[in-house]
């Protein structure tokens, strides 16, 4: 929509001035501010604009009528008795500034004209008009003038006046009268606390308060001289946007003095004040909800406290109340910092601000930031009296540090607080309009606002970094008067400033938001810490103020030893601002490099070396602590220690690698790499070993005491000090069992080379040592150690035994030196009992050498008498056997053992040690192998059996002989011969393929020689391949025997056996002979089909499962079958005998042709080989005789072979009728029809060409939009049916249906059918038929007989819908089309949904139809509105006529005589509604026809204008017309009540109005008798008589379908023309009688027998006279006109029963009020009759395209 042009538009109207009631604008809206002291806070802002110095507010009362004044006179209870009972009467403030002039007086009178100085407060022009909340008419006083108020009505008027000599002030004055006299005075407190708020930052000296004569309050202010505030060069001193710049910054300080009266502090008694607590709308004493909650819920632990204050409150009472009078006195110190803002905005900007506040914004501004310094703080309690402070506090408000906190100031404090504990004064901030918080809303106002408040953060930045320079300076004063100037502060010295700076960050700490808006705190703040281009801030830190870049937090721990680095103090890490700054990052934790620095200036004492152990532990151990950081830490961490450690005087715990860890004793030597225990004692192990180190350990240890050994004492040299070396010995020991074998070996080397044992002989080296338990020789060296664990001197090499070396020179071979106490030699016997005894203290290295040296000698003696003589060459132990029997058996060499047999037992010591020493108990496989190989028939048996008989007990099992290629096996039949046991087998029938079988007492010992059951699988398949079998006997043998083997052929082996020729076949082709082929070529069983084209075998069920294993199947596969049937089709059928078989052949392939198709070559031959069956139909009549279409005579189907594209498949079975001797078809079946589709055969549609031509449309398409709604709905029935079985067969939805299908009603329809490639056509009649468009599809429909081919029609929509539809889909169809829907729910189907549809459809129209009524009743009120205006600008006194008058007519003038009229022609309604429309014949006479006579009976007979009016008649006639709304109304009540017979609704006649110009008499109605006997076919209901039996209504309803369509669709117009339901009209049909309508309670009935007699037999011939261009709408004008004629008749009897002039009245009125309507239907259908008649000519009959006007058929069926 252009709301541009709308409003051009609108403004092109008169001019209105906008109203304003001026008493209710400043009564609700001026007058009405939300805070508290309004009118003071105004008063005393326009002093301060005004530059005056002092105001003096006074509030005037008036006594009290009822209680008289105290008769004591004393000057306290006369101050309680006007607190208590005085009312206001007026206020009146004074202030010495300048004189209004006369643009103030102006302004004064004008609301809204604010002060355009940009430098003044004041901007709206509305703050003065506050005084109108109390006060009615207000006076002003200023200078030689005076103003005074005064109301007129709603309209304010002022009064001014000029004052006489000696009346003149240089002082103005506001008089304000309060408006009640009974307003209480308000709370003293409350008006003292704001006049005292509101000198803080205005431009005032004094301000004093009094109430009468009493002066209450005085306060004073005085000022420091400014002090310039240096603007650092990284300040960033512009705001966000660029509109504001700190230009330069100031700070002064100011005192504030008040002296009050004590009665600013007293609280009346609780009874006094209750009667005015009701009224007093000022006091802030109220109680609370809060309050009065609390003393309900407090508990016991709050009573105590509470009742204490409670006693103090009243104790400070009663102690006022002693004198109210009496003064006090209380003063306070702010400090302010101001700033000088210079302001740069666009024009644009400054342009939209002045719009906003009616003043440009200032070039430059100020802003104030007031704190309460720490010292002022303290000055403020000291300069305070304790008496004021208990009376009152007047400062409460003044101090930012109290609730509420910081507030911003315009002048005078607003509601809006900053967040801090600061006060913010920025004058040209700007406000709402009620002054009491901060526009930021408004689009530039806020923007500006935003920018003042950045520049507030800015300044407040500047501000806080001057009191943090502050503190420091005092810091610095401090430590030079404690004699340390240029030295760190103390410890002492901060401690003292910790309550100053806590003060100062509590001032400049955001943490509480703002109210009510937080984003005046979040703007504050962001320019706060956005101020600096540096990302530091002022800190005050344990070495004072300092940047916080400087600064760290830092836990205790570290504090403990690190003191030099500046850190947060524990007394303020929890305050707010410190956090803050700590979240921001401005603060960061201390870091390693700071302590790194801290470390490497000073070195650690004992203590802090202690500590600095523990926290780095600890950092490391919890991961505070990278690895590097905690090297950097360790690397430049020196500890100074005490003079009694051993260690020395410093360690540098950058080279430490240990710690002790109790294992070694700390008073032993320990490395200069090992921190002393002193330091680790109380430090966990797994915190240390954080750091990196490890426990010292044994190793290192021992290495430091060798390495070092030299260079110390010899008191703690180990190789020196037999009393070391036992200590050091003992700490090994004991640690011995704890240590890893590389650990043991390293210590055992460190000490094996160096003289580390003490024995009697001296110091040795362990290899020298001998433990106690050696005597074999006195003079060896034995150890003289103590509690020394034996296997840790084992392993250092002490020896428990003499080496071999001795014994063998000493005892084996003694010298001669050795004299008679030398023993004499010993046997090989003896020398292994000895040995066996120490066997466990033997050397690894001596016992290797009694292995590899030759001792004993072997066997010699006799047979039965061996072990009596030895060889005299001596062997090793490992070459000799046991002594045994079975061994001597099979001449090994066994150890000679004298002694009778049994000497030698293998339990005994040195039995044990022999096989120890390599004593063999059996003979080793590889060494029978070698004698069951030998030539020596009695050697191999002896092996052999040996081998069998031992196999288990010597544990022969895992040694595999299948291995060997000894030949030392027999074979079955060849006893003689030997072969490898990999050479024979154990199974029988392996000999079969020529292999050696294992001699067959063997076989239950072939798994102990390694000798398989069967040969492998391979070679078997080799020898298979290589020589077949030559005979059916042969074949089994070996196919049975590979059966058994099924398990053992491998995928490999299958794969060459069935690709190996190696099945034999008999041929009988010629001679007969034997064939081999491949498995995969043959089957197996039989066949009785299949046996003359495919190989079948039968072996055996065993052999049978080898072959299959191999290939072979049970039956060809489809791509076999398709494969021959591709090559020998004819072949193949002769072999079926049967098209049914090779039918069902086919079929088979095309279940399995997904595999088919894969072979390329194959697909290519089925789709151009003559393969394929098909038929061709031959009349037996035989061929060239003309067939009867009606004969019966069976045809006859003729099959024969042809490639797919030569057969079509049978999708148009009309087509396939007339064109079917040329044509040779699929078999019908859905699954062949499919396989030939894919091969390449094409559907009989496509052969066929069809040309429809279509004649000229119709001239209506009523029947043709019937008839697609219809096809639509149906077909949804259709398709849900039709898909249950065929889900595949569906091509398209109804969805797809509705959007590209169209139906299209034409006069003709004719289709040719043409068979490509044969000179062969057809052509018929059609009835419906379906052509593709440009936008989808057209079903095209020519019904000659009023209704189409309904099985032409499915056949159309079935060919858009399926994928191959057949004749089968059409039958399926044509009930869906045909029956209605009650009967297709009767035969089962599911039609509720559109049953359910169409009720919906019913909804919609019934309601579009009373929306148009409606909108006629609105019509008609609209007229009764218009009579009832124009009646009163008529005469009302019309007299009477005393002639009959027609109804609706005119009176005559009185003042003519009434002339003489002509006799009226003799002709009914009808013929005058015939002559309007046009009917007349032309010679001014109508020749109505017989429907007019009918009509003229059902009409009421005209009245004579001369029959004088009944007695009676206009008695009570006033000569007025009655409204034809009033006679409309009626007739719409008359509609309105017309409804569908047998309706569920009651029938109540409408009211009708009375109307004076109808007649009295009446008639009464016919009443009839019939029943229901069917639906029209859009739902009119048809009624027969009763007369007419029941069975003979279905065949009354078949004969009657067109007329009864026809009737329906002419009712329906009429129904149209009054708006009448669809459902609301009816036909009946009766054998005889008059009625042509009747209306039963409301429902309207129409005679069907009418109809067809008067007017069908004409609209018919009418019809086919359009069809030939003939004719016109004159028979359906005609019709219509006489039925809508007729209903209005009945639509009467809705207004009156009986028939009569009101029935007649009524009547006309409704052929009068509905004539329009009808006439242009009329003229409608006349129009486009002619215009059909001219198109159809102009066509021609030849044109099939041609586009007529023909009113098409009603719809089509019932």
């Amino acid at each position: 929509m252009d709301y541009a042009r709308l409003r051009a538009a609108a403004m092109s109207g008169e001019d209105e001035a906008v109203t304003v009631d001026t008493r209710a604008l400043i009564d609700k809206v001026l007058a009405r501010y939300s805070g508290e002291w309004t009118t003071l806070r105004e008063l005393i802002q326009n002093a301060a604009d005004a530059q005056a110095t002092t105001v003096k507010v006074k509030f005037e009362t008036l006594p009290s009528t009822q209680t008289p004044l105290p008769t004591t006179g004393s000057r306290s209870d006369l101050l309680k008795h006007l607190i208590s009972h005085h009312t206001l009467r007026r206020l009146v403030v004074q202030n010495n500034g300048c004189p209004f002039t006369s643009t103030d007086w102006k302004r004064l009178k004008k609301i809204a004209e604010g002060n355009p100085d940009e430098t003044k407060i004041g901007a709206f022009g509305v703050g003065f008009y506050s005084v109108f909340a109390d006060c009615e008419e207000p006076f002003v006083s200023s200078g030689n003038e005076a103003m005074a108020f005064y109301w007129k009505g709603s309209a304010l008027f002022t009064r001014k006046v000029k004052l006489p000599p000696g009346q003149e002030s240089p002082d103005t004055t506001f008089v304000l009268d309060y408006r009640s006299t009974s307003t209480p005075l308000p709370n003293l407190l409350s008006v003292s606390q704001f006049l005292a708020t509101s000198l803080t930052f205005v431009a005032l000296q004094s301000i004093e308060f009094w109430i009468d004569d009493w002066e209450i309050l005085t306060l004073h202010k005085k000022t420091s001289p400014s002090l310039s505030l240096d603007i650092p060069r990284d300040l960033e001193t512009r705001t966000k946007e660029g509109l504001m710049r700190l230009a330069a910054a100031d700070r002064t300080n100011t005192q504030i003095n008040a002296t009050f009266m004590n009665v600013i502090g007293w609280k009346p008694q609780s009874a006094a004040s209750a009667t005015k607590s009701s009224e007093s709308y000022y006091s802030s004493e109220m109680p609370s909800l809060k309050s009065f909650f609390s003393r309900l819920t407090s508990g016991s632990s709050q009573s105590g406290p509470r009742a204490k204050a409670a006693k103090e409150d009243k104790a400070i009472q009663e102690a006022i109340a002693e004198d109210l009078a009496a003064t006090s006195t209380s003063v306070i110190f702010l400090r302010s910092a101001q700033a000088q803002i210079t302001t740069h905005v666009s024009s644009s900007f400054a342009a939209e601000l002045e719009r906003a506040t009616k003043k440009p914004p200032p070039r430059t501004t100020k802003i104030s930031i007031l704190t309460s310094s720490y010292d002022d703080t303290v000055a403020s309690q000291e300069g305070s009296s304790s008496q004021a402070v208990k009376v009152a506090d007047v400062f409460a408000s003044v101090l930012p540090s109290k609730k509420p906190g910081g507030r911003i100031f315009i002048g005078f404090p607003t509601t809006q607080t900053t967040g801090a504990g600061m006060h913010i004064s920025a004058p040209s901030i700007i406000p709402t309009v009620e002054r009491e918080a901060i526009d930021l809303n408004a689009r530039w106002v806020r923007s500006w606002n935003m920018e003042l408040l950045r520049a507030a953060g800015i300044m407040s930045r500047l501000a806080f970094a001057d009191e943090m320079a502050g503190l420091n300076d005092k810091l610095k004063r401090m430590s030079e008067a404690s004699g340390k100037k240029g030295q760190a502060v103390l410890p002492a010295e901060v401690q003292k400033c910790i309550p100053e700076a806590l003060h100062i960050l509590k001032t400049y700490s955001f943490q509480d938001g703002s109210t009510p808006n937080p984003q005046v705190a979040e703007h504050i703040e962001e320019a706060f810490w956005t101020a600096y281009k540096r990302p530091s801030i002022e800190v005050f830190s344990s070495r004072g103020v300092l940047q916080s870049t400087k600064v760290r937090t830092s836990s205790d721990e570290i504090a403990k030893f690190v003191g030099n680095v500046p850190v947060v103090l524990k007394e303020m890490r929890e305050n707010p601002f410190i956090k803050r700054l700590i979240d921001f990052g401005l603060i960061k934790d201390i870091t390693v490099d700071d302590i790194s620095q801290e470390l490497g200036a000073k070195a650690l004492d004992k203590e802090q070396l202690n500590h600095f152990l523990q926290w780095i532990t600890k950092g490391a151990f919890d991961g505070e602590l990278d690895r590097s950081a905690v090297q950097r830490l360790l690397d430049v961490a020196v500890g100074l220690m005490n003079e009694s450690c051993d260690s020395g005087e410093i360690i540098a715990l950058g080279t430490i690698k240990n710690y002790l860890n109790g294992k070694i004793p700390a008073t032993l030597p320990i490395p200069p790499t090992t921190l002393p225990i002193a330091f680790t004692a109380n430090i966990p192990e797994a915190r240390l070993q954080a750091l990196g180190w490890e426990p010292l350990t044994v190793v290192p240890w021992l290495r430091f005491l060798i390495e070092s050994g030299p260079s110390r004492a010899d008191g703690q040299n180990l190789t020196k000090s037999d009393k070391f070396a036992q200590q050091v010995l003992t700490v090994l020991s004991k640690n011995w069992d704890n240590l890893s074998p590389g650990s043991k070996s390293s210590v055992a080397s460190a000490l094996q080379n160096i003289t580390v044992m003490p024995t009697k002989v001296g110091m040795r080296k362990p290899q020298e040592s001998f433990f106690p338990s050696v005597k074999l020789f006195d003079d060896l060296p034995i150890l003289e150690l103590s509690n020394i664990k034996e296997k840790f001197l084992l392993a250092l090499g002490v020896r428990k035994t003499v080496d071999l070396e001795t014994i063998f020179s000493r005892l084996l071979n003694p010298s001669p030196a050795a004299g008679e106490a030398a023993h004499a030699k010993w046997s090989h016997m003896e020398l292994m009992k000895y040995l066996a005894s120490v066997k466990d203290d033997i050397p690894l290295a001596d016992m290797k050498k009694l292995r590899e040296s030759p001792l004993c000698p072997a066997e010699a003696g006799p047979r039965g008498m061996e072990p009596t003589k030895g060889t005299t060459q001596l062997y090793r132990v490992s070459e000799l056997h046991e002594p045994k029997d079975s061994l001597r058996a099979l001449g090994l060499p066994i150890l000679q053992w004298p002694g009778p047999p049994g000497s030698f037992r293998s339990t005994s010591a040195e039995a044990r040690f022999l096989y120890g020493l390599g004593l063999r108990p059996y003979p080793s496989v590889p060494e029978l192998v070698k004698m069951m190989a030998s030539p020596d028939d009695n050697l191999r048996t002896q092996a052999m059996s040996y081998f069998i008989a031992n196999h288990h007990l010597n544990g022969y099992a895992p040694f595999d002989l299948s291995t060997t290629d000894q030949c030392i096996l027999p074979i079955e039949g060849k006893e003689k011969q030997l072969v490898r046991p990999s050479a024979c087998y154990t199974n029988e029938r392996a000999a079969v393929l020529g292999y050696n079988i294992l001699r067959k007492d063997l076989h239950q010992h072939a798994l102990k020689f390694g000798v398989s059951r069967d040969p492998p699988i391979t070679g078997c398949v080799e020898m298979l391949i290589a020589k077949p079998p030559q005979d059916r006997g042969m074949a089994i043998t070996l196919f049975e025997y590979f059966s058994s083997r099924i398990a053992d052929l491998g995928h490999n082996s299958l794969v060459k056996l069935r690709d190996a020729p190696v099945v034999p076949v008999v041929r009988e082709k010629g001679d007969v002979h034997v064939a081999h082929i491949r498995p995969s070529q043959c089957y197996l069983g039989s066949s009785s089909t299949y046996k003359d084209i495919f190989d079948f075998v039968d072996f055996g069920a065993n052999a049978n499962t080898f072959l299959f294993k191999c290939g072979a199947r049970s039956e060809p596969t489809k791509h076999e079958i398709a494969q021959m049937a591709c090559s020998e089709p004819a072949r193949l059928l002769s072999t079926l005998q049967s098209p049914e078989k090779y039918l069902s052949l086919l079929k088979s392939v095309f279940q399995d042709f997904e595999t088919v198709k894969r072979d390329k070559e194959l697909l290519r031959k089925m789709k151009t080989a003559a393969w394929l069956l098909g038929f061709r139909e031959l009349s037996s009549s035989g061929v060239g005789k003309d067939s009867d279409p009606l004969d019966d005579d069976t045809p006859i189907k003729h099959y024969q072979l042809a490639a797919a594209e030569d057969i079509v498949i049978l999708d148009d079975y009309i087509s396939y009728r007339l064109f079917k001797e040329a044509l040779l078809c699929a078999p019908e079946d859905d699954t062949l029809e499919a396989f030939y589709s894919l091969l390449g055969s094409s559907g009989l549609g496509s052969k066929v060409k069809e040309d429809l031509q279509v004649g000229p449309r119709t001239r209506t398409q009523d029947g043709a939009e019937w008839l697609r709604k219809h096809v639509l709905e149906r077909s949804k029935l259709f398709l849900h049916e039709y898909s249950k079985d065929k889900r595949d067969a569906i091509k398209h939805d109804t969805r797809w249906l509705e959007k590209n299908l169209q139906v299209l009603s034409v006069s003709s329809l004719s289709l040719r059918r043409s068979l490509r490639g044969h000179a062969k056509s057809h052509q018929e009649k059609r009835s419906a038929a379906s052509t593709r468009t440009a936008n989808g599809w057209t079903l095209c429909v020519a019904a000659a007989d009023g209704k189409p081919d309904m099985y032409q029609v499915g056949q159309a929509i079935c060919q858009l819908l399926l994928n191959r539809p057949n004749q089968h889909a059409y039958f399926f169809f044509e009930p869906f089309l045909k029956l209605g829907l009650l009967d297709l729910r009767a035969r089962g189907y599911n039609v509720d949904r559109i049953l359910r549809a169409k009720a919906a459809e019913a909804r919609l129209a019934e309601e579009e139809r009373r929306k148009a009524l409606e909108a006629e009743q609105r019509a008609i009120q609209e007229r009764e509105k218009e009579w009832a205006t124009q009646s009163q600008r008529q005469d009302p006194m019309t007299p009477e006529r005393a002639r009959d008058r027609m109804p609706g007519g005119f009176d005559e003038s009185p003042d003519h005589a009434v002339p003489t009229l002509p006799p009226p022609r003799t002709g009914s309604l009808f013929s005058t509604l015939s002559r309007r429309l046009g009917f007349d014949t032309g010679d001014g006479r109508s020749t109505p026809s017989d429907s007019h006579a009918e009509l003229d009976k059902f009409l009421p007979p005209p009245q004579a204008q001369t029959k004088p009016p009944p007695p009676g008649d206009g008695k009570d006639d006033d000569g007025r017309v009655t409204s034809p709304a009033t006679i409309q109304q009626n007739l719409l009540n008359a509609i309105k009540s017309t409804r569908p017979h047998d309706s569920s609704t009651l029938f109540a006649p409408p009211q009708q109005t009375e109307v004076k110009e109808q007649s009295t008499y009446c008639d009464s109605a016919p009443a009839q008798n019939i029943v229901f006997a069917a639906e029209a076919p859009r739902g009119m209901r048809v009624f027969l008589a009763r007369e007419v039996p029941a069975a003979q209504h279905a065949a009354f309803i078949a004969a009657r379908v067109d007329s009864i369509a026809r009737f329906e669709a002419l009712l329906r117009d009429v129904g149209h023309v009054y708006g009448l339901g669809e459902r609301a009209l009816h036909m009946f049909y009766d054998e005889r009688g008059g009625t042509i309508a009747f209306n039963s309670n409301g429902s309207v009935f129409c005679n069907l027998r009418f109809w067809e007699q008067l007017h069908y037999g004409r609209a018919r011939n009418q019809q086919q006279q359009q069809g030939m261009g003939m004719g016109g709408g004159q028979a359906r004008v005609e019709a219509t006109t006489w039925w809508w004629v007729v209903v209005a008749h009945e639509l009467a009897h809705n207004l009156v029963g009986p028939h009569g002039a009101q029935h007649s009245y009524y009547t006309e009125s409704f052929v009068q009020q509905y004539f329009p309507k009808m006439m242009a239907k009329a003229a409608g259908w006349m129009a486009a009759g002619v215009s059909a008649a001219t198109a159809t000519a102009t066509a021609g009959a030849g044109s099939g395209g041609g586009v007529g006007a023909e009113e098409s058929p009603p719809p089509y069926s019932l």
